[in-house]
């Protein structure tokens, strides 16, 4: 019994000494925390107890072990140790232990992180509706050569992720891609007009109108002197690799295209505006390329005072008869100072009038604002992109770079006036947010989208013909409009441009009828692959405007019809139909909620 009283009286010293011996010196990573103290004052007393056991068998010549001395010793180790300990924690869930049991580095043990929640902002838009030509014979509308929506969309499908409606533009998918628009012959005029009108591939009974526009283009070296700022977003929400490193990567590839008579300013804001570099003539490479390089995201976000300070180092710079124009690089998650987006286009639209062009280009996932991006360089005049590569990134800096730089046309509007003797209905595909009051084509104060040296825009027109049988409109009880008799039926509609030169207050016209003789059944290559486009457009919406035509359908249109192909972006369109189609069918096929 002596050997046991000591071995208590021992433990007991021992935990003593843990609960209330303070330290000596301040705790550090190595130190035993308070739970482990009462593990080592048992392992103490387990030791002892050893201990004094040895030296019992060292003078006795055995020791019996008893059922009563062997219930002792388990009931002893069963009991709870009455000290102030901290509760155990509660036990954890299976897939919160594989977690820590895969990523136990060094002892330390990185807790889960939440994924942040997805804040992308998408400007609400619905499709055009079909209109009745005998009420509205007169379509309106501004061009767009924006093609964000395509490769942001194309960014979604690669990540699995099906796009929200709202995120696809349908005159976006379509001009993302080149059809061979006839250029014009010389410089008199600064672009070319054609038209193609064929049975609509969806539905036999209703037709398509293509119109195309083509703008001259010009060899990179006869480019007028450039004065460019680039307006980069380094806040801390531009961190991740599909940001601001593809970002800087993507500006790196534009910089060798510079040349001495160029001018570049670097302009960054995260929690404030800061100038990286001041005016530096283009052929100082190696200085612009270390300018980019040294970029680090944090902060917050004012892109409000980066904006003004990019437009003044623009003007300090100006260039007369030149390119001047800001390059804005953001996710678009502006969150201090000012971040009201009318406000924004107020300043951007004033800065417009000085002569100075807005380009947007999008970067980044999860909070990346499209519908700010897009509308800013509405306003500003210039054009908005999204680059989810870096090819797209070379694509947009450098492939197409001397189309955004160079304006050859402003305010460009598009108006077509169908025959109602011809067409019932009529229905125009996309650009949506860029549809004018009739009243405004001929307005030269109302501001248009802008055409660059070759250019192409696409626009195309689903009509129904009289008595075709493919209406979607109900007949009027009261309809009181008639068809003179006797209406001419040679044109189906007449087609009219307005645009100013550069420098000039006043546009010109340009007129084109639509002859029913034109309607053909053999399109051509580029007519099928832009409806094609036009319908996975629409199917991504809803599928609510093609009838029955489906995934399979549009794949095998687009297939046949690519066409030249010198980059594979048709080629590549076309591996996407499948991945579509999968996601959609997913989402489609889930099963409801409840209470949804």
């Amino acid at each position: 019994m002596s050997h046991r009283l000591t071995v208590t009286l021992l433990a007991v010293a021992v935990l003593a000494a843990c609960q209330s011996r303070p330290p000596a010196h301040p705790a550090s990573d190595a130190e035993v925390a308070p739970s482990d103290a009462y593990a080592a004052a048992e392992a103490a007393a387990d030791a002892a107890s050893t201990e004094a056991l040895r030296r019992e068998r060292s003078t006795l010549d055995s020791i019996v072990v008893t059922g009563q001395r062997l219930e002792a010793r388990q009931a002893k180790a069963a009991a709870p140790i009455h000290a102030h300990a901290p509760p155990p924690p509660p036990p954890l869930a299976p897939a919160t232990v594989a977690y820590r049991s895969a990523n136990l580095v060094g002892g330390m043990v990185p807790p889960p992180q939440a994924q942040p929640a997805n804040t992308e902002k998408y400007a609400e838009r619905d499709d055009n509706p079909v209109r009745r030509t005998l009420d509205e014979p007169v379509s309106t509308f501004s061009v767009d050569v924006d093609t964000g929506s395509y490769s942001n969309v194309r960014r979604m499908l690669r990540e699995g992720q099906r796009p929200p409606a709202d995120a696809v533009r349908a005159e976006e998918f379509i001009n993302y891609f080149r059809y061979g628009h006839t250029a014009p012959s010389d410089r008199s005029g600064p672009f070319n007009v054609t038209t193609e009108l064929a049975p609509a591939p969806w539905n036999a009974k209703r037709q398509v109108l293509m119109v195309g526009i083509k703008g001259y283009d010009v060899p990179k070296a006869t480019l007028p002197p450039a004065n460019l700022v680039f307006l980069l977003d380094t806040s801390g929400s531009m961190e991740s690799p599909d940001k601001l490193p593809l970002l800087k990567q993507s500006f790196a590839q534009l910089v060798p295209q510079l040349r001495r008579q160029d001018r570049v300013s670097i302009v960054v804001y995260a929690g404030s505006a800061g100038l990286v570099l001041p005016p530096t003539p283009g052929d100082r490479h190696d200085e612009i390329l270390a300018s980019l390089d040294r970029l680090q995201a944090g902060g917050s976000t004012n892109g409000g005072d980066g904006i003004r300070l990019a437009y003044a180092m623009a003007k300090q710079a100006y260039i007369k008869d030149g390119v001047n124009r800001v390059i804005l690089a953001t996710d678009g998650d502006f969150n201090v100072g000012t971040v009201s987006q009318d406000a924004l286009e107020t300043m951007v639209a004033d800065q417009r009038k000085s002569g100075i062009a807005l380009t947007t280009l999008g970067f980044g996932t999860g909070n990346y604002n499209d519908a700010m991006a897009e509308r800013l360089a509405d306003v500003g005049d210039g054009n908005h992109a999204y680059i989810d590569t870096l090819q797209e990134g070379r694509k947009v800096l450098v492939d197409e770079m001397q189309s955004t730089l160079l304006t050859i046309a402003r305010d460009v509007k598009i108006q077509v006036e169908f025959n109602p003797a011809v067409v019932s209905e009529y229905r125009l595909i996309g650009y949506e947010n860029r549809v004018l009051a009739n009243e405004d084509f001929a307005n030269d104060k109302v501001d248009a989208g802008d055409i660059g040296a070759g250019h192409e825009v696409t626009a195309l027109y689903e009509i129904t013909p009289v008595d075709s049988g493919a209406e979607r409109l109900p007949a009027l009880r009261y309809g009181g409009k008639q068809v003179a008799v006797g209406a001419s039926t040679n044109e189906v509609a007449h087609v009219r441009l307005r645009y100013k030169l550069p420098g000039q207050d006043s546009s010109r016209l340009i007129e084109t009828p639509i002859a029913s003789t034109s309607l053909t059944t053999q399109p051509s290559n580029a007519f099928r692959f832009a409806s094609a486009v036009a319908a996975y457009a629409d199917l991504l919406r809803g599928g609510q405007r093609i009838d029955g035509w489906s995934w399979n359908d549009v794949a095998r249109t687009a297939r046949g019809a690519t066409g030249p192909d010198p980059h594979g972006l048709k080629a590549e369109f076309v591996g996407m139909i499948d991945q579509a189609h999968r996601l959609v069918a997913v989402q489609d096929d889930a099963p409801a909620i409840a209470g949804d």
